[in-house]
């Protein structure tokens, strides 16, 4: 039976064949947009089109993220279901990794396959969130919730770091005081400490001699940090580039010196070698081979290699 041409409807009938489609229309836009949030397109769309004006040279002269693949994929770091794996760090003189655990303070100690080496309880700390590898032992650990930064030493016989040991440094006030600082790295060309603000996301600097702090930090424009949170910071010691996670965009954002977006790698199933998508990423650094390591909430272990 032919179908009835809409000029031809009764406009009782005009009227609710038009609903119908103005509440489908309605439907599928919602779902779209929807989708589009869930996936954090917005967060991508963007930085998509100014990676496809990257030229060769400047590819090469980056860490170039979505050259990256995951070789070790949601890894369980044995025992610390429940403690949240908040950062990452790695030591070049040790060949091996530092993660701080949050919910339970303390320390562990891994090896570039993401296996436990030795945890060491933080004493007096409240809510651990960055830690970053300053040399020669000294590790600089950042309290969320304390809003201080700690510098340890640790060595091959440390088996527990107390609060009252060690020079603490005050982070002041933030403009959220439950997101506050999160991200910690240190930046060897400059010598200073790079920190990150978690919402909304904000980066310092804080000058040193990787055994203390002088002055105060200083903030840094971030116009270019295209995220919903800061989680962590890396610094590649090859390029001098800064690496930026967020967990809730599901991105790992690369910028280099001026702090303009280079390149990024998303987080979600089906990307960059990823059978399902990191829950909560909350920890990256990267090695002077240029591999990345990442952790995500509760306790899983990431790796990821360029492929050439």
């Amino acid at each position: 039976m032919a179908t009835q041409p809409l000029s031809t409807l009764k406009p009782a009938r005009r009227s609710r064949f038009a609903l119908r489609w103005y509440t489908w229309l309605l439907l599928v836009t919602a779902i779209a947009y929807g989708l589009a949030f869930a996936m954090h397109w917005d967060d991508r769309g963007v930085l998509w089109m100014q990676e496809s004006f990257e030229s060769p040279a400047e590819r090469q002269d980056s860490v170039w993220l979505p050259d990256y693949q995951a070789v070790i994929d949601a890894k369980p770091l044995p025992g610390m279901e429940k403690d949240e794996a908040s950062d990452l760090a790695y030591d070049p003189q040790s060949k091996t990794l530092f993660s701080v655990m949050g919910k339970n303070p303390f320390l562990v100690e891994l090896t570039l396959q993401g296996d436990v080496l030795r945890k060491m309880p933080l004493v007096g700390w409240s809510n651990p969130e960055g830690v970053a590898e300053l040399g020669n032992g000294l590790l600089a650990i950042v309290d969320e919730r304390d809003h201080q930064i700690t510098i340890v030493k640790v060595d091959a016989d440390t088996r527990e770091l107390n609060l009252a040991d060690f020079p603490k440094y005050d982070l002041g006030p933030s403009k959220d005081q439950n997101k506050a600082f999160e991200g910690v790295t240190w930046d060897a060309r400059n010598q200073q400490l790079l920190l990150g603000e978690e919402r909304p996301p904000a980066l310092f600097t804080w000058k040193g001699d990787g055994k203390t702090l002088t002055g105060d930090k200083q903030k840094l424009a971030s116009d270019e940090l295209d995220i919903r949170n800061l989680s962590a910071l890396a610094i590649d010691p090859r390029t001098g580039h800064t690496l930026v996670l967020s967990a809730d965009s599901h991105l790992l954002l690369e910028l280099d010196e001026k702090g303009e977006q280079v390149s990024f790698m998303t987080l979600l199933r089906g990307f960059n070698g990823l059978k399902k998508t990191i829950p909560r990423a909350e920890g990256v650094t990267m090695d002077e081979a240029g591999t990345l390591y990442m952790v995500s909430e509760p306790n899983l272990f990431y790796r990821f290699e360029k492929q050439k």
